[in-house]
């Protein structure tokens, strides 16, 4: 156990600088209304989600940053399974958005019964590409 106040590899006391790692890590949306937002604007049907977007207004806060929310509703399955299915969709997020997301933009990913906790982890991946290409080639 390390005692506090001990540098990590590369860290200085005081330092308020944040990796570049952390600044591609989309920021996770929480306040009803950003959903509300999203839901109302693009959507895009894949086998393992849907996809909502919408492009965040000039004068919106953080209008840089990528931001993206999660959703599974109880026709997912009990605790267990909503929160397995939104862990995977968090993860595709985190490996996808950074490279193919557009900064300036929500998304939502919305999780379907029986599926988003099931279906190939890969081919979720490609799912989230694909559905990403389509809605900003609409968005044009």
């Amino acid at each position: 156990m390390r005692p506090p106040g001990a540098n990590v590899a590369g860290e200085t006391p005081g330092s308020t600088e944040t990796p570049a790692a952390a600044s591609l890590c989309p920021k996770v949306l929480c306040k009803r209304v950003d959903f509300l937002r999203a839901a109302r604007a693009l959507r895009q049907s894949a086998p393992g989600f849907i996809l909502q977007a919408r492009e965040r207004a000039e004068g919106e806060a953080e209008a840089e940053r990528i931001r993206v929310g999660f959703t599974c509703s109880k026709k997912v399955g009990n605790a267990v399974a909503r929160n397995r299915a939104k862990r995977r969709l968090r993860e595709i997020a985190r490996l996808v958005l950074p490279a193919h997301g557009r900064e300036g933009w929500d998304y939502v990913l919305v999780g379907r019964p029986e599926i988003t906790a099931t279906r190939d982890f890969a081919a979720m991946q490609a799912d989230l590409k694909r559905a990403l290409a389509k809605v900003h080639g609409r968005a044009r």
